[in-house]
């Protein structure tokens, strides 16, 4: 944004504030990056940008596969996003050998006895798990033996994997109970803040519960 609006430079103040952070905890924080602070005039962007995409990985593309052709996997084949971002979803498998051959997002589904070679051919170092639990851990093992490095998984399970593979999981059901608990901890906030504020005027007689 900064950059869109002409501004070369940011100091550790002005992220701190975007951030909700001390401008000491941003030059702590940002210290991973080297040496990319200057004493009067901040970080330079372009510099800070391009050291925060090679530490996330973003400073090149990343080919991905999506294992699991229900309504999950479908929606994730079919996010746009995903290329603009510099994340190309290469194929898509699923066991069902009814929906091998059926195109999705334009890709065709693959059957699972050629994860591996089309992992190979493809390039793909990314694996996405859209299966059901009992199978997750299963399809996971499949993607690490056919060399993918990291796996998302929106299987509703734990899964294993060896050490040097990353694992993200992202289960629904959680993310779904920590707002309800947000939500209903900050009506029960409001509500409680709105009783305290309500202050008896002169002539007006307390309430008691």
């Amino acid at each position: 944004m900064r950059l869109e609006q002409g501004e070369s430079t940011v100091s550790s103040k002005a992220l701190g504030r975007s951030l909700g952070l001390t401008d000491a905890q941003v030059r702590k924080d940002l210290a991973i990056c080297g040496h990319l602070g200057h004493p009067g005039r901040g970080y330079t962007i372009s510099d800070l940008v391009a050291s925060l995409r090679t530490i996330m990985g973003r400073d090149r593309d990343w080919r991905v596969c999506v294992v699991g052709a229900g309504n999950i996997g479908r929606a994730l084949v079919s996010y746009d996003r995903f290329r603009r971002e510099g994340f190309a979803i290469a194929a898509v498998f699923d066991g069902n050998p009814a929906l091998a051959g059926q195109e999705v997002g334009g890709l065709r589904i693959r059957p699972m006895k050629d994860l591996a070679s089309v992992v190979a051919a493809e390039r793909i170092n990314l694996g996405i798990v859209a299966v059901p639990r009992e199978l997750a851990q299963q399809v996971a093992d499949a993607l690490v033996a056919a060399g993918v490095r990291g796996i998302l998984n929106f299987a509703p399970r734990r899964i294993e994997v060896r050490e040097g593979i990353g694992i993200v999981s992202v289960d629904f059901t959680v993310a779904l109970e920590q707002l309800a608990f947000q939500t209903a901890t900050g009506l029960e906030i409001g509500e409680d803040a709105a009783d305290d504020d309500h202050e008896p005027t002169d002539g007006e007689a307390p309430t008691s519960a």
